[in-house]
């Protein structure tokens, strides 16, 4: 499973649709898209929010960010990330 970092931008109809409900119905579309939610940040500036997820892909990243957008109005950027031990391999 690969990490990746999920920036989201709330529309003016996701601002108006926030709620545990929603979250829980996200956090299953990511799921059946093949991911895993491990954290989850609001955030100011630029983006709203991040998700912090294991997916198997990028096919799969790419059907959740959709899948999401759908569901809730938010649109993703999606970035892969390695953890700095690996990064420090991957250019030894």
């Amino acid at each position: 499973m690969a990490k990746f970092f999920m920036y989201g931008k709330y529309s003016k109809e996701a601002l108006g649709d926030i709620s545990k409900d929603r979250t829980a119905k996200a956090l299953e579309v990511i799921a059946k898209a093949g991911g895993k939610v491990s954290s989850m940040y609001a955030l100011l500036g630029k983006y709203d929010i991040v998700l912090i997820a294991d997916f198997p892909g990028v096919a799969e990243v790419m059907k959740a960010s959709i899948a999401l957008n759908k569901l809730t109005n938010i649109s993703f950027t999606s970035f892969p990330a390695i953890s700095i031990d690996e990064f420090d391999k991957v250019i030894a």
